[in-house]
């Protein structure tokens, strides 16, 4: 089944202690695909942590099975006496975290956590330590005492009722010598962030990784190294806060690249942002004679992390931000170097575009192919859908102006004031993108009430139902574009009034295919309204219709006399 943003979706992260042998990792990869309702999206090997970070989705229960399965394979596949990496650990599946993504609730997701921790603990016997929000006890919600200590540690500590696990076995035999300790989670989304340095000294990368992370550096006398550390009045450290809150950082060599790193984690993007933390880091390698290379991100990314790094580095350029979300990411990318290493494609590495489903078929054509499918013997695409297609071209129109605007010569200190107009332009330009595809799906809808059966009385009645259902949304999904549409002629009025006058006649063009739009849509939304059973339903929208239309052919003469007077 094609998984779609709209079902209960979790994300799940399992790091396992192996990155080198491909043949194992790809055994262990393999147990994921072997569930329904799962859908792998990430697999992602370091040779010199020996360690993989794996991203798959899906519906609670069936992420958690899959998860099950990877674990005990992983079990059998896997021995820690023998794993040597870079990366701190304490299990072959060294953590399992559980991410919400859609519809579903951290607490349910707290839920499937110990669901999942309960059954390893019980049918593996491998013990089992429950983190952030799944923690039982204060202590425990930070990952890093958890596994404080490492896979060598845990002979004493599971024995200790301080640190028994909250579930499996609290006795370190064969069994637990081989697979070593597993931390289970439910956790807001992390960003694993690696910023390599033009130098090969893991001590100048801690020092840089102490300056941002919220745990900062313990004081010592003097200020130096060797001082002698400070400590409280209950004889604790004390510690000099980093830069940033939910930050952690650690520096270290990596000999598969022959750099070093300052690896981080983002725990809260809303709090700490990656450009902010890499425009940082640049900043404290600088003072330390070092510079920033690049970096890397380890395993998926939200669209948001890098739609925000990409503008924040556009705002720098002063750059309009009315440009498309494919070229927003790219300049993402390029900033921040992270293709430096190894190729990154967005498609395979930002967690909506992985998750994607075909619903934009024919926003997806190029023109010749929508043109050839318009033409066909099908009654869909029909007018709904050319309309919203002139209403985005409109916007498109508009949003170009708007950024010749920001990029005149002589105008560079106007250059924001384009890009706000360019990006609410943009902004209705995508949404009749999407209502090109919503105009098509929802006459399909109609057919396929069409065909429902309608033998006895209760599925007649069934069927008129299902009938009005979809005549009422193919009447919404027409008027939509009609108001999507209209609101752009605020945007192409002012592009028409101060825009760039070398495109005035672009601007021109953009008024009257929305006018096309609004007209057309209004059609679709007449020609349907006569197959409602609701007859003030009918009288309303018509109404409001007939309304936009009159708006619409005002303020599109309004915006033709300008342009008339600028052409003359």
């Amino acid at each position: 089944r094609q998984m779609c943003i709209r079902d209960r979706i979790i994300e799940c992260v399992p790091n396992i202690s192996e990155g080198r042998n491909q043949i194992v990792i790809d055994k262990i990869v393999e147990v994921i695909e072997t569930v329904d309702g799962v859908k792998l999206l990430n697999v992602d090997p370091g040779k010199a942590t020996n360690r993989t970070v794996i991203t798959f989705v899906g519906e609670p229960q069936a992420v958690i099975d899959a998860a099950f399965l990877l674990i005990k394979k992983t079990k059998e596949l896997i021995n820690m006496s023998i794993h040597k990496g870079e990366h701190p650990r304490m299990g072959a599946v060294d953590v399992c975290p559980l991410i919400p993504i859609s519809n579903i609730s951290m607490e349910e997701t707290v839920e499937y956590a110990h669901k999942l921790a309960e059954r390893v603990g019980n049918e593996l016997k491998i013990p089992i330590y429950c983190y952030e929000n799944a923690a039982k006890e204060e202590k425990r919600k930070n990952l890093s005492n958890c596994r404080s200590g490492e896979y060598e540690g845990i002979e004493k500590k599971i024995t200790t009722i301080e640190w028994k696990p909250d579930y499996g076995p609290n006795i370190f035999n064969d069994s637990v010598s081989k697979s070593g300790v597993t931390a289970i989670s439910a956790r807001d989304f992390l960003i694993a962030y690696n910023i390599n340095l033009n130098s090969t000294s893991s001590r100048r990368a801690n020092a840089i990784a102490f300056d941002l992370r919220e745990a900062g550096r313990i004081k010592r006398q003097g200020g130096k190294i060797s001082g002698k550390v400070l400590t409280d009045d209950n004889n604790n450290p004390i510690r000099e806060p980093g830069l940033f809150k939910n930050l952690k950082g650690i520096g270290w060599y990596i000999e598969e690249y022959g750099i070093a790193q300052i690896s981080y984690n983002l725990t809260n993007i809303r709090v700490t942002s990656l450009h902010d933390v890499f425009e940082k880091t640049c900043q404290r390698a600088e003072i330390r004679g070092l510079r920033v290379t690049g970096s890397e991100l380890i395993g998926l990314v939200p669209k948001k992390v890098l739609i925000d790094a990409g503008k924040f580095f556009l705002n720098k350029q002063s750059r309009s931000l009315a440009i498309s979300d494919k070229e927003i990411i790219h300049i993402a990318i390029k900033s921040l170097g992270l293709d430096e290493l190894q190729p990154f494609n967005p498609e395979e590495r930002i967690i909506e575009y992985a998750l994607q489903n075909d619903d934009q078929q024919l926003a997806k054509m190029n023109l010749i192919e929508f043109a050839n499918k318009t033409s066909s013997e099908s009654p869909a695409p029909g007018g709904g859908s050319i309309s919203a297609y002139c209403g985005a071209l409109g916007a498109a129109l508009s949003t170009m102006v708007a950024n010749l605007s920001a990029n005149k010569r002589g105008w560079e200190d106007k250059w924001e004031f384009y890009s706000k107009w360019g990006e609410k332009s943009l902004a209705y330009q995508n949404i009749l993108v999407k209502l090109v595809d919503e105009d098509t799906q929802a006459f399909n809808r109609i057919m396929a009430a069409v065909t429902l059966p309608k033998d006895s009385d209760e599925q007649k009645e069934s069927r008129l139902t299902a009938l009005q259902s979809a005549t009422k949304y193919a009447i919404e999904v027409p008027f939509k574009i009609m108001e999507t549409s209209f609101a752009c002629l605020e945007s192409i009025k002012c592009m028409a009034e101060v825009g760039n006058p070398n495109s005035i006649s672009d601007a021109g063009v953009a008024a009257l295919c929305i006018r096309t739009a609004v007209m057309g849509a209004y059609l679709n939304v007449r020609i349907n309204c006569k197959d409602l059973n609701d007859d003030n339903y009918v009288s309303d929208i018509i109404q409001k219709g007939k309304l936009r239309v009159e708006q619409t052919n005002q303020i599109e003469k309004e915006i033709m006399l300008l342009v008339e007077k600028q052409l003359n």
